[in-house]
């Protein structure tokens, strides 16, 4: 099996972007591998959370519907699954306008509601600044 690369980019999703906002870790890819086997179809919804520290929701594809109020930030193509999507409510996206983020994994339990619960692990937002982004949505 080839080994995972460090990060894995989403492609650009918000109309006159050029980059990436988004990324998972080798370490979140494997876990996200792992739950799609299990679950079928992902999805990621961040709704809370300003900084460093916060945790996505992840769900299966369609349960939690997204609406006018959702910006989709990102989407993955999971190697050997299929494609992910990265949604952030809109008003949460104006905290993280300045930010590319990366979706982390570490050992603790994560909300009851993201299928990573059982796991031991949660998902976990890194980020950092960036300048260049188009202005927000």
């Amino acid at each position: 099996m080839d080994a995972l690369p460090e990060s894995l980019d989403a492609a650009v999703t918000i109309p006159g972007e050029t980059q990436s906002r988004v990324a998972l870790s080798a370490a979140a890819v494997e876990l996200l591998q792992k739950l799609w086997r299990r679950h079928g179809p992902l999805m990621f919804h961040q709704s809370g959370g300003c900084c460093d520290g916060s945790s996505p929701m992840c769900y299966p594809a369609g349960e939690f519907l997204t609406a006018e109020a959702d910006i989709l930030l990102g989407l993955f193509e999971l190697p050997g699954c299929g494609p992910l999507e990265f949604w952030m409510s809109r008003e949460q996206f104006n905290y993280w306008s300045h930010t590319h983020l990366t979706v982390d994994v570490v050992d603790g339990r994560g909300s009851g509601f993201s299928v990573e619960a059982p796991e031991g692990r949660r998902f976990l937002i890194r980020s950092r600044l960036v300048d260049g982004f188009a202005p927000g949505c």
